[in-house]
């Protein structure tokens, strides 16, 4: 008997996950530059196109394209992943930011960029947001017809410096007797971005967050303290719709650190703090959200706090479920999933560093502790995935499936281990000491190789997620 499928089309037996594609993949011993990192990766809305961002202001664009059209050389699929019915080919690149220089605050802005983020396009184009720790700008993608000529009179490189028939004498050629008219040997279609809006001036401290918004016509950007709310047309002003900066800066006590506007209601949005808590605001309420419509957070007991407790629930990245009825949040130790009606406790808390508690006074010491991991959801809110240390990534079961510890490589499973079903309704984190085996090997010298980012392609089983200077794919068996 088939094993049933879940509604992503994942069967809710052992679940394969292999190697797709890669783009920039690294040979061994290369040196990797760092402007080269990816620093952020977002599929657009149809899942058919996937942006990237490094550290050097670059935004590198790719398109889905069917398995018989594909372009892509033979090195860049592995033969397991043949039969799958798309796959991506590189479209093109441009420079989005370059670095800057803030002459009153005696400070350097880097190029790199924060977020990148699909808008509503327009007829024959598409928009996207990019965004580094000041600046967002609003790119336009549209294909652009290139016509390739040739049969001219006179050779192209000679013509550059020929004005009259006297050069041509002087440099041994003769004049044309019958003149012809140059015709067109091949037309190629070019993907190309133009800046159409800069928004800038507007943040005093650095932008996490930029999400468009379901209205096509807005889009929000969020710092430590504010979120503000643009219109896509106009670039010279903004509305503080969330601050929260105290009065005096000594009380401050949380900053905001992701914010997300609901898929479809345009009036809805959600940001998270480093205290652990997500708020949703409505903003029909009032021109400045400063109440909240509800506030998600989950109450920890007073015996287990520690002195890291508010470091490791600071959460670091909050997102929508497509259908707008869940919320993903991730802090440093966990994935919670979230009903949005439902904001005493999360649905679900999956332990994703449950064997690094133990060395958290070493992650202290090196910084570790306080990075930020970012977290996505499947297509039909079955499933979740967040990144990890040394290359691996986790993929958790919304329905008490099994769960999955892969590694950013072409054998993603290579140091899989058993997976072990939780019970339902309780967290789920590693009783067997062999589940995460992957995580408890690693020294404090593998914890400089981090999955920070990873996206879910909004349709169907294809993670997209960044390892360093490269760009990896993988995906289940076609159903």
């Amino acid at each position: 008997m088939a094993e049933p499928m879940d509604r992503d089309g994942v069967s809710d037996g052992a679940t394969e996950w292999q190697f797709l594609q890669c783009f920039g993949e690294r040979t061994p011993g290369e040196e990797i530059q760092d402007a080269d990192i990816i620093s952020t990766v977002c599929f657009d809305g149809d899942g058919e196109h996937l942006a990237t961002g490094d550290r050097g202001g670059r935004v590198v664009l790719f398109e889905r394209i069917a398995a018989e059209k594909k372009l892509s050389t033979v090195e860049d699929v592995a033969p397991q992943a043949q039969m799958h019915p798309h796959e991506y080919r590189y479209l093109t690149e441009f420079q989005s930011h370059e670095p800057e220089f803030d002459y009153l605050k005696s400070l350097e802005i880097e190029e790199k960029i924060n977020k990148v983020r699909w808008g509503l396009g327009e007829a024959g184009g598409r928009l996207l947001l990019s965004t580094n720790d000041k600046t967002v700008r609003l790119w336009r993608v549209y294909e652009r017809t290139v016509r390739h000529l040739g049969h001219f009179n006179i050779a192209p490189e000679i013509r550059a410096t020929v004005t009259s028939a006297a050069q041509l004498k002087k440099m041994g050629l003769q004049c044309p007797t019958v003149l012809r008219l140059p015709k067109v040997l091949r037309v190629e279609v070019q993907l190309t971005a133009k800046c159409k809006r800069v928004f800038a001036n507007a943040h005093t401290y650095h932008i996490n967050s930029i999400s468009p918004n379901s209205d096509g016509e807005t889009f929000i950007s969020a710092d430590d303290l504010r979120v503000n709310l643009w219109n896509y047309e106009h670039a010279d002003k903004s509305f503080n719709i969330v601050d929260i900066k105290p009065d005096n800066m000594e009380d401050l006590t949380e900053v905001i650190t992701s914010a997300d506007f609901h898929p479809h209601h345009c009036h809805q949005l959600v940001y998270s703090s480093s205290k652990g808590c997500i708020r949703m605001v409505d903003m029909r309420a009032a021109a400045l959200c400063d109440k909240h419509q509800r506030d998600f957070v989950e109450q920890e007991e007073q015996p287990s706090r520690s002195f890291f407790s508010e470091i490791i629930s600071s959460v670091s990245d909050v997102k929508f479920s497509k259908d707008g009825r869940y919320l993903v949040s991730r802090d440093y130790m966990t994935v919670k999933l979230w009903d949005v009606n439902m904001e005493a406790r999360p649905l679900k808390t999956f332990l994703v560093h449950e064997p690094l508690r133990a060395k958290l006074c070493d992650l202290y010491e090196n910084d570790c502790i306080f990075d930020k991991f970012e977290c996505c959801i499947s297509g039909q809110s079955t499933h979740v995935a967040t990144g990890s240390y040394g290359s691996f990534f986790r993929v958790f079961s919304c329905d008490d499936g099994p769960d999955h510890l892969l590694e950013s490589s072409r054998d993603p499973q290579r140091k899989r281990v058993n997976n072990a079903k939780g019970a339902s309704g309780k967290k789920k984190g590693a009783p067997p000491d062999r589940r995460l085996a992957g995580l408890e090997s690693l020294t404090l010298g593998d914890f400089g190789a981090k999955m920070l980012h990873l996206a879910w392609h909004p349709r169907h089983n294809i993670i997209a997620s960044a390892a360093s200077n490269s760009l990896y794919l993988f995906c289940t068996a076609p159903c």
